[in-house]
């Protein structure tokens, strides 16, 4: 099943379970069309859709946390009736997390894991001056300077970047003018995930999610950059497979009991 806010690139009506994917600033689903392909036939992999981008470009960004979480919450809940895990890179570890809480505070079924991959714990603060109302040429330069990732051909082509750019600034505006809610912790197990040569997020960074849930914590390093999700694929999606094997273990097991 699939909606606006939500895609499945293939459906797997059979699988254990579901990983909700949530992509980094800027990006669509598309960033993981082609992750069921890595991951177990029983896991079915669905990711979030932001207004503003792919299959949504005619539809204005939005950005206010409050808006997108509320957003993701409500075409999520159909697809909560069967257990399901959460993968985030950068901002979409932010988004995960919030989602998550958003789920916990309504007494909802919640994720059987939080896999966070590139992003700093939410009880860190921005040392970063905020971008999203720079001017299109000083957004573009002081995004690049900051987290690369933007293809130079695709920097050069005017046009495009004015496509692009909307979504781009408007995730910028959901990060840079939101309040993170601490308290209470969060109930479900956390993974961080970080890239041994990312600038952008220290190990201790990413540790300081420890403090953020009252379940068990763990941190994998692997290789690469910020962008460790493209350039380490295979070996990202060999941990995510690990995870989510032993997850669909233990909900067999509780099938069976």
């Amino acid at each position: 099943m699939s909606n606006a806010w939500v895609r499945c690139f293939e459906a797997r009506p059979q699988a254990r379970l579901r990983l909700f994917c949530f992509p980094y600033a800027g990006a669509g689903a598309s960033v993981y069309r082609l992750w069921h392909n890595d991951l177990p036939r029983t896991v079915e992999v669905h990711a979030l859709q932001l207004p503003g981008r792919e299959t949504r470009l005619h539809e204005a960004p939005l950005t206010r946390m409050s808006d997108v979480v509320a957003g993701a919450v409500q075409a999520m809940q159909p697809l909560l009736d069967r257990p399901f895990a959460f993968f985030g890179h950068s901002m979409g570890a932010l988004l995960a997390s919030e989602v998550a809480r958003a789920l916990q505070l309504r007494g909802a079924a919640r994720p059987r894991l939080l896999m966070l991959s590139a992003r700093r714990a939410p009880s860190l603060p921005d040392t970063d001056a905020p971008t999203h109302a720079l001017d299109h040429d000083a957004f573009v330069a002081e995004i690049d300077r900051r987290y690369g990732g933007i293809p130079k051909e695709v920097m050069a082509h005017r046009e495009l970047m004015e496509l692009l750019v909307p979504a781009l600034r408007a995730d910028m505006a959901v990060m840079e003018t939101h309040s993170p809610q601490l308290e209470p912790l969060l109930d479900v197990p956390v993974h961080a995930v970080g890239g041994a040569a990312d600038p952008r997020v220290q190990r201790a960074q990413l540790e300081a999610w420890r403090g953020l849930t009252s379940g068990a914590f763990g941190l994998s390093i692997i290789a690469g950059d910020h962008f460790f999700i493209n350039s380490r694929r295979a070996e990202l999606l060999a941990l995510v497979a690990e995870k989510l094997n032993a997850l669909v273990a233990a909900a067999s097991a509780q099938v069976t009991a």
